[in-house]
């Protein structure tokens, strides 16, 4: 057996860089798990009548992405970045023009969203 000194590797040398799995980034988990719920929130109000059925597009789009955004692919994240911003800029408007609380924090929750999705360490590990 090679001790450290033998094979030149130190105890505090970092990994070696290679592609990442989504339980290294927790908030890229959370926003995949966030899509698969509006997808479900989306899909029961076309079942009940309260949306339209167009509605149904954006829950396929929302699944899609989340399905690719926790295998870590590159699309996916571009298009997880583009959810982020249309949801945010969809509840920021609502809370705009009807003034509902709960708009305000899905809209920042959107945003603390999307700043962590363009950080540099979630970028470079996708594939």
């Amino acid at each position: 057996m090679k001790d450290d000194a033998e094979t030149g590797e130190s105890a505090e040398s970092p990994p070696k860089a290679g592609r990442g799995n989504v339980f290294q980034f927790p908030a890229v988990l959370v926003f995949g798990l966030y899509l698969i719920a509006l997808s479900f929130v989306n899909i029961f109000g076309v079942v009940g009548g309260q949306v339209h059925p167009v509605y149904l597009l954006f829950s396929a789009i929302f699944f899609a992405v989340a399905s690719g955004l926790l295998m870590m692919f590159r699309w996916a994240w571009s298009f997880a970045l583009a959810a982020a911003v249309f949801l945010m800029g969809l509840f920021f408007w609502r809370f705009y023009t009807q003034h509902e609380t709960p708009f305000i924090f899905q809209g920042l929750l959107n945003l603390v969203f999307f700043l962590y999705l363009v950080r540099p360490e979630v970028r470079e590990k996708l594939r």
